[in-house]
């Protein structure tokens, strides 16, 4: 709108998402599940004009010289428009969060208590070129009642409107208001500080997106933040590990998808078994196309890249790999301790005790044993789409899905009864 600046624009996006989430709290689950329906329905049925937008921000990005892993995030095919579509049908097929009761009781006096779960009204989502987030973010902020308003990156303003325009649609033709998913303007940063001050309009923010994206929401916002963190991942290699399993769980961290929170940035090996997998693991990431940035026992092999501290505290989010041979268990667990980010750590191991130790000292958001770090996915969860991985420690942890998107509130009911 002409003469409006970004920080009024947020608030009348606010103050109409407001109004918004009062008919979203109390749409039933039919209401709901056919909207999102509708939603899935509409992005393939306007995939032209989505991936158009698209093509448009990836053009951009690739003139602007952008890293390769940044333009994967950013670009959209058919397949990947799909699997949004089936995100949110996903989310449609999950029960309804809203009213479910936590608990209950009748207490002495006979007042009957229930703490049930309810919307927490207004979310506002900031979030990195990853249009995907888009549908994912509406479709899980609609289904547990929440109005939602998307700040973007300018990268993907293309992306963005075209896929908003889309949903709103779609969800009018359900008697559900338009204004329950908004994309706020991403010209500037101005967007974003006034999203981040919001206080009293919205709810809870939640960033998503790289490290100095979610330090700035973290220390610079009023209103409530659920912080999602970055993913300095490691893969432990113990001592009594089967090393087929090991290589083939180290290649699917790593390589499966790097530009994703969930692949593995770092290596440890324990010295027991050293000298019979490296060879192949270091073969298996090269023939790949890793760089492994490794200690002095790695970097006996050609190729290896000597590593440094930045090594041990970078996530790549690229085909590289931090990589260290430790004298035991315990060491593993201490450079974890020192380095991880709390996303997700894995041992790959035979020993139950050693297992047993690992998912007990290792203090992160999840934690795997034989299994790749790939799958800290709401997703393969079963959660339906995600709206981020939680790496902090209060109301939520791990991907968050859609009972992680309510609060609760007491309904207590009595008969005449006075204290």
């Amino acid at each position: 709108m002409s003469g409006v600046t970004s920080a009024e624009a947020v608030r009348e996006a606010a103050l109409a998402a407001r109004e918004a989430s009062y008919d979203l709290a109390l749409a039933t689950r039919a209401v709901k599940d056919a909207a999102l329906e509708a939603m899935a329905d509409a992005l393939l049925a306007r995939a032209d004009g989505v991936l158009a937008g698209n093509a448009e921000d990836v053009a951009r990005a690739e003139e602007a010289g952008t890293p390769s892993n940044i333009v994967d995030r950013l670009r959209l095919t058919p397949e990947r428009l799909a699997g949004m579509a089936d995100g949110l049908r996903d989310v449609a097929g999950l029960a309804d969060p809203v009213g479910e009761v936590v608990r209950g009781s009748t207490l002495a006096n006979g007042l009957e208590l229930r703490q049930v779960r309810v919307p927490f009204g207004v979310v506002g989502m900031i979030y990195e070129a990853r249009p995907n987030v888009t549908a994912d973010a509406a479709g899980i902020c609609l289904k547990s009642g929440n109005a939602v308003l998307l700040r973007g990156s300018g990268s993907a303003a293309a992306s963005n409107a075209a896929i908003v325009a889309v949903l709103r649609d779609a969800v009018v033709e359900h008697g559900l208001p338009a204004d329950a998913i908004q994309l706020l303007p991403s010209e500037s940063h101005d967007s974003v500080t006034a999203l981040m001050q919001a206080r009293g309009l919205v709810d809870v923010l939640i960033p998503r997106g790289g490290a100095g994206l979610i330090r700035t929401v973290v220390e610079g916002s009023t209103v409530p933040v659920i912080e999602t963190g970055v993913g300095n991942v490691h893969v432990y290699v113990d001592r009594a590990a089967d090393l087929d399993k090991a290589v083939a769980i180290v290649l699917n961290s790593k390589t499966h998808r790097t530009s994703v929170c969930n692949s593995a940035e770092s290596l440890l090996v324990h010295a027991d078994v050293a000298d019979e997998v490296l060879p192949r693991l270091v073969k298996a990431l090269q023939a790949e196309g890793v760089t492994i940035h490794g200690d002095a026992a790695f970097g006996a092999y050609d190729g290896v890249v000597a590593a440094t501290d930045d090594d041990w505290a970078t996530e790549y989010l690229s085909l590289d790999i931090a990589a260290a041979v430790v004298p035991d268990l315990e060491a593993a667990i201490a450079h974890i301790r020192r380095w991880s980010s709390g996303h997700t750590e894995a041992i790959v191991t035979e020993d139950l005790a050693a297992a047993r130790r690992f998912t007990a000292a290792v203090d992160a958001a999840a934690v795997m044993v034989n299994a790749s770090t790939r799958f800290t996915d709401g997703g393969e969860f079963g959660f339906g789409a995600e709206i981020g991985i939680s790496t902090q420690k209060l109301h939520a942890r791990g991907p968050m899905g859609l009972p992680e998107m309510t609060s609760t509130k007491y309904v207590v009911t009595g008969d005449g009864h006075v204290r």
